[in-house]
């Protein structure tokens, strides 16, 4: 029984593209779907600034016309001349537990990238870094988030046979919210205040954010804080725009915290919102015609226990100065306010260690681990 790789040519391809994840995880108690219409847009030219400048294809594998896998081949241009590289990415990538079927979808990819001149395949990518990335090589127990992958543990160990190595570890964290903000803390903001002339700065007005400008100056400190970090690719102007009118609407803005200098320059952001992942969940996928009630119940009266931390940027030149700190000086009241019990971080680099470092006042615990994986071409 041979598998066979189709590339992804038309709509309905790319709709059983994209339903293959839904059904070979349907049922499973720890993976989150994606919102169809959300994933759907992402592999838009037309509603994706990002594919101005990835080279993308998709393909899916088959035996005896059955769908078995899936994956995608992505060249991000700008990451590969910011990083002086030749690597062609794999993402969304699922396959059953058949390694000549795993074997078959990652061939096709390097072959892919042989022929456009790359020397290397990493994976799983997306498209940039705000894409969901790396795959789950622990935490196969703990339910997934919005913004991540959750694969099968049989995953890893096809890529490992393949011959590929990691490339780099993301680890995702536990946070208890405190009773109380943490003493270091509250020392550590009040310093930082005085020294460097720091304060917070709350936004209340979705329409002022849009007419303002300052949420992009958000994605701009993102861009300046993120821009050392493994395989990451600045955000366009488009891209900015693309999400600041998708994400904006469902921010509750409480759980919106900016830190200005003295000179009003924007230094710090975090950013976090309700886990919405049993609410996706419950809405298997879909927002019509009632995943939005689920979702909207999540984030707006009936908030889960837990929360996500979505983003926490810090100007380079503040990140060794405390600005972090006045971050949760803020947000711990409101998350205790709003009844969260714990939070959860997105991936961070396990190599990032001013990341790392923000969270050793807080009881919190590595319970989720994911892998960028890699081989020459």
């Amino acid at each position: 029984m041979s598998v066979e790789i189709r590339k992804v040519t038309t709509k309905k391809e790319l709709k059983r593209f994209i339903r293959f994840n839904y059904e070979l995880y349907k049922g499973n108690p720890y993976s989150v779907p994606d919102l169809y219409e959300d994933i759907r847009d992402t592999f838009s030219k037309e509603k994706n600034a990002a594919l101005e400048f990835c080279e993308a294809e998709y393909f899916l594998a088959y035996r005896e016309g059955k769908i078995v896998g899936r994956v995608a081949a992505i060249i991000n241009k700008r990451a590969n001349e910011a990083w002086n590289q030749k690597i062609v990415r794999f993402g969304w990538i699922d396959f059953i537990d058949d390694l000549e079927v795993s074997t078959a979808l990652i061939d096709t990819v390097k072959q892919w990238g042989r022929e456009r001149g790359m020397t290397e395949i990493q994976g799983p990518l997306g498209f940039t870094d705000m894409d969901a990335e790396g795959m789950l090589v622990e935490g196969f127990d703990q339910i997934s988030t919005m913004a991540t992958i959750y694969n099968y543990d049989y995953y890893p160990r096809h890529i490992e046979q393949m011959g590929m190595e990691k490339a780099a570890d993301w680890v995702e964290m536990k946070l208890y919210v405190p009773d109380a903000i943490p003493e270091k803390h509250q020392r550590i903001a009040k310093i930082v205040c005085e020294k460097y002339g720091l304060h917070i700065v709350k936004l209340n007005s979705k329409k002022k954010i849009r007419e303002s400008g300052i949420a992009h100056e958000i994605f701009r400190l993102i861009n300046e804080a993120f821009k050392p970090l493994f395989g990451y690719s600045e955000m366009t102007e488009k891209q900015i725009d693309q999400y600041v009118k998708t994400y904006l609407p469902i921010l509750d803005l409480r759980m919106v915290t900016l830190v200005q200098n003295d000179k009003d320059e924007l230094v710090a952001v975090g950013i976090s919102m309700a886990s919405l992942s049993v609410a996706l969940q419950k809405a298997k996928g879909k927002l019509f015609p009632f995943g939005w009630w689920h979702l909207a119940k999540a984030l707006f009266w009936k908030r889960p226990d837990n929360l996500d931390l979505l983003l926490v940027a810090v100007r380079p030149d503040y990140q060794k100065k405390g600005a972090n700190a006045l971050l949760f000086t803020d947000l711990i009241p409101v998350y205790q306010k709003m009844g969260f019990r714990y939070a959860e971080s997105n991936p961070e680099l396990e190599s990032n260690a001013n990341v790392q470092n923000q969270w050793q006042y807080f009881d919190s615990e590595v319970h989720k681990r994911r892998r960028c994986f890699k081989q020459e071409l």
